[in-house]
């Protein structure tokens, strides 16, 4: 009877921590939704009572009506991706099952991200080769947030790589940028959510900090896992996943 009740102790203390940390971390993600909605908020209050502050001519009012497009752009995206990483967190994602040429996807997104890569003078590059079963368009996504992150480390003049590889019933992608060393403290945390590492450094174009978030989420779902190590002047994002042998 002893051990029972030790047991059903054991059992409700576990519950009430699940349960403490489920609301700890729903707290920390409505607190970061209100950070980060209010700052293109109050940009769009500001230029709107600029622009109503005094006369101006066709192409002024046009200036910041671009100005505010863009902010409601980056809203836009930041709560589409709230939306995906919500529907994640209630087991919502089911990937499809097709034939995925991992090779194909690369090349796609390379064809895509060129006009950027070139402007910031990163060359692309693709080695190897994979084909897994999975949901094309989630992958795509994941290889999409992945790839846009390693052009945007990588310094001019140098390559930003993606490496497929097949080890045994598992596909492998690594994706390698160049450029300055994460500091270890923070690789635990690139995959939680809105977290950057130095947020007064955000650039322009920079996202909410969500991208590698949904990344993980997409591996996830497909029974996959990635890790990221950073070092000797380069940082490596690997994915694995279960792959088609036949």
């Amino acid at each position: 009877a002893a051990e029972a009740a030790a047991e059903a102790e054991e059992k409700a203390a576990a519950m009430l921590a699940r349960l403490d940390d489920s609301f700890r971390r729903l707290s920390d993600f409505s607190s970061n939704i209100a950070h980060e909605l209010r700052t293109p908020i109050s940009n769009l209050m500001t230029q709107t009572q600029v622009a109503l502050s005094g006369a101006r001519d066709t192409n002024e009012y046009k200036e910041v009506l671009y100005s505010s497009l863009e902010e409601y752009e980056r809203m836009a995206q930041m709560v589409g991706d709230m939306l995906y990483l919500a529907q994640a967190d209630n087991g919502l994602l089911t990937p499809g099952r097709e034939r995925v040429n991992l090779g194909d996807e690369t090349q796609g997104l390379f064809d895509y991200f060129e006009a950027w890569a070139e402007e910031r003078g990163v060359s692309l590059a693709l080695t190897g080769s994979a084909t897994v079963p999975g949901d094309r368009l989630m992958l795509r996504r994941a290889l999409s947030n992945l790839l846009s992150n390693a052009i945007r480390h990588t310094p001019p003049g140098q390559t930003a790589r993606i490496l497929l590889a097949m080890h045994g019933d598992k596909a492998v992608i690594t994706v390698e940028n160049p450029g300055p060393e994460i500091p270890a403290e923070h690789l635990p945390r690139l995959f939680d959510r809105f977290y950057r590492i130095d947020p007064s450094r955000q650039r322009k174009g920079d996202g909410a900090g969500l991208g590698l978030a949904i990344v993980k989420s997409i591996i996830d779902a497909h029974g996959g896992s990635i890790k990221v190590a950073s070092a000797n002047q380069a940082t490596q994002f690997q994915l694995t996943l279960p792959a088609l042998t036949g």
